[in-house]
């Protein structure tokens, strides 16, 4: 045969192949599967939250009188290098009678507090107590330590994704799965419910008050494995 001859058998083919279109790749069983991984870590940071509330018929006294306290409480608090203190809400509102005729003014001041030194803030708090009430205690993961614990969970959330996937290739009778896509969740950090809450009176102007118990408890920390893999 000519070289012509096998010029035009190769056109012909190329033709007759590009008329099929492209060899179609296998079509694979696809299977949606999800996976977790958890951890419960130690609540390593605290956050405290003290208030005043005073009543004066003079707004701008009362003002006064809450800015006062404040400021000695900041400075207090400056000397616990271990614990950030800065200032909450500042509100006041008319107080009226029964006769809707205005009484005075109400006003009230809040202190918040965090920090991952237990006993100083514990300890800070009681001094605190002296002109200000304990409204309320909550424990949390710091970012640091959720990171961290996100990031081995990764591994442990992968892992538990490609399990599932072999069982799921097994269950179908396949011989072999790969993997299509994967999305992981980092959900953070859920604390177990362990909140110290109170109305807790001032303490005398000559002694701080005792240092409340501080016991931070844990939190869960998770992370997800969602996709699609693909059973041969």
């Amino acid at each position: 045969m000519t070289k012509h001859a096998f010029a035009v058998l190769g056109l012909l083919f190329c033709a007759a192949a590009a008329a099929q279109g492209p060899v179609s790749e296998a079509r694979w069983n696809q299977v949606d599967l999800q996976a977790e991984a958890t951890r419960e870590v130690q609540n390593d940071t605290v956050h405290a939250n003290l208030y005043v509330e005073m009543t004066d018929a003079n707004p701008a006294a009362l003002a006064a009188q809450l800015n006062r306290v404040t400021t000695e409480a900041l400075k207090t608090a400056a000397e616990f290098k271990t614990v950030q203190a800065r200032t909450g809400g500042n509100t006041t509102f008319p107080v009226y009678d029964r006769s809707q005729k205005l009484t005075g003014w109400r006003g009230r001041a809040d202190i918040r507090l965090e920090s991952k030194d237990f006993p100083a803030a514990a300890q800070l708090i009681g001094k605190l107590q002296t002109s200000l009430q304990l409204a309320q205690v909550t424990f949390a993961v710091s970012p640091e330590l959720r990171r961290k614990t996100e990031n081995e969970l990764i591994v442990d959330a992968v892992a538990a994704f490609r399990n599932r996937a072999e069982v799921a290739a097994r269950a179908l009778g396949g011989k072999s799965y790969r993997i299509r896509r994967v999305s992981l969740n980092t959900q953070g950090a859920f604390p177990q419910p362990r909140p110290y809450m109170g109305r807790v009176a001032a303490a005398s102007a000559v002694d701080a008050a005792p240092p409340p118990p501080l016991e931070g408890g844990t939190a869960t920390v998770t992370v997800g494995a969602a996709g699609t893999v693909e059973v041969e």
